[in-house]
């Protein structure tokens, strides 16, 4: 764990390392005697008060394993300036990093059901798949050290003043319905090579009450993001797309102490994944081009939607059921695509089409699935906005496509809000890391699917 003593030195003046230390020496002889209600009003009376005042490390690798973002943010903050005083959030510093390619190889591998069985270990590397997911996991916290630090580096900011890094890890099996989501990460190598305490392994605390693990994002839009005026629906467009619609009720400010976004409850909140978004696109782009994605969407925008293949690939099974729900890259795949391309060449052998156009046909089938959900939750007669993060937020011609689907709504990306879109999800995971040092819970029942609120995640302390 970070020293709370350095913490607590930057708010008072005085000798912390022995005033703190005997305040906790006294808070641990009183613990059999105080009965508290709440693991918050615990912490409210050790060195842990100040959970909501340090900063945080949010860090985000997603489906698309596009490279590892990392930002270093405040939450609640109170500096005596009135403007600060109302900024529920501060972005201090941002950063990210491609993956070594060899890592990437791997994790990208190890994302399918015996897929490790494609590589070609040198001499040092394993030989089985289980030996793989282990070297995985520590070159995973290797390379997210060595992001972290770069991270503070550039900020110019001391390690002591972190709280905690909050790091989702790389999903490597997603299968709700079996009842687990694996990620990997060796959250003991970040939290030794960093002297910062790591939260992780988000998912499954709701799995164990019953929730899909996924998504997660949808509580800290809420608190973030919500408003008493209008309905607002965030659309996160990385590997796989998901949404959050925030209605009205959803802001629950009234019910938290100022300058606060810890609370989570329901509230109408609704959220779920909708589709593959830059998995399917990056790995098409990679595969026919010497590029690892579509930048802008230029290429797909060179070609034209094959609507006969459009409607194939809407028959897949994931886009008919119910919320809540969520799904990966187990669901949308490279091999499922090259699967589905040569059931329609079989069945459309007159039809003539070229790479461009399944590229643009990919596109619209991120853009139609995200759309059709969106559409059920909005008013026609009263124009919403869409706000997009995201990977995908970034290429213009799918948000074109987007705004195409959705008449009624004005689709813009997060930054109106005052988030680069690129940074959502790492900011989250930030978020999420402190909710679970302050004993908050981190979920949405009726977004999972879980029995109750929980708190989420683990503790690695430094």
């Amino acid at each position: 764990m970070t020293n709370p003593a350095s913490i607590a030195d930057t708010h008072h003046n005085t000798h912390p390392d022995l005033e703190m230390d005997s305040d906790l020496d006294n808070s641990l002889e009183n613990t059999d005697d105080l009965n508290y209600a709440t693991l918050t009003e615990a912490l409210e009376q050790t060195v842990f008060e100040n959970f909501d005042d340090g900063l945080y490390i949010g860090m985000m690798s997603g489906t698309s394993l596009d490279g590892m973002d990392a930002v270093l943010c405040q939450f609640g903050t109170d500096t005596g300036s009135e403007e600060e005083t109302q900024q529920p959030m501060r972005l201090l510093a941002s950063y990210s990093q491609d993956f070594p390619p060899r890592l990437r190889e791997v994790l990208l591998a190890l994302c399918q059901p015996n897929g490790v069985q494609v590589l070609t270990p040198t001499a040092d590397e394993p030989n089985s798949e289980l030996d793989w997911f282990g070297w995985a996991s520590r070159e995973y916290g290797e390379f997210a050290s060595e992001v972290i630090n770069t991270l503070l580096t550039q900020a110019d900011t001391d390690v002591e003043l972190v709280l905690a890094i909050g790091c989702h890890g790389q999903t490597v099996r997603h299968r709700p319905q079996m009842g687990f989501s694996l990620q990997l990460l060796d959250a003991n190598i970040i939290a030794e090579h960093t002297g910062i305490s790591v939260v992780s392994d988000f998912r499954r605390r709701d799995m164990a009450v019953g929730g899909q693990g996924a998504p997660l994002v949808p509580a800290f839009h809420q608190a973030l993001f919500a408003t008493p005026d209008s309905t607002r629906v965030l659309l996160n467009l990385g590997g796989i797309a998901n949404v959050t619609v925030l209605p009205a009720t959803a802001n629950n400010s009234s019910n938290q102490p100022d300058n606060t976004i810890g609370n989570v409850v329901d509230n109408g909140v609704v959220g779920y994944d909708t589709g593959p978004a830059n998995l399917l696109l990056d790995a098409w782009t990679a595969l026919h081009t010497d590029k690892g994605y579509d930048a802008g969407g230029a290429w797909a925008q060179s070609g034209q939607v094959i609507e006969p293949l459009l409607n194939q690939l809407l028959e897949h099974p994931f886009f008919a059921k119910s919320y809540p729900k969520s799904t990966g890259r187990e669901d949308f795949n490279l091999a499922w695509l090259q699967d589905e391309l040569q059931k329609f060449d079989q069945a459309s052998a007159v039809i003539r089409y070229s790479s461009a156009d399944v590229q643009a046909t990919l596109t619209e089938l991120t853009a139609i699935s995200a759309s059709a959900q969106i559409n059920q939750f909005i008013d026609a007669n009263k124009n919403t906005s869409v706000y997009v993060c995201g990977g995908g937020a970034l290429n213009s011609y799918l948000m074109t496509r987007l705004q195409a689907n959705l008449p009624h709504c004005t689709v813009e990306t997060t930054a109106s809000l005052g988030l680069d879109p690129t940074w959502v999800e790492a900011v989250a995971f930030a978020w999420l890391a402190r909710q679970t040092l302050m004993g908050e819970t981190g979920n949405l029942p009726a977004v999972t699917g879980a029995s109750k609120n929980v708190v989420l995640g683990q503790v690695c302390f430094a």
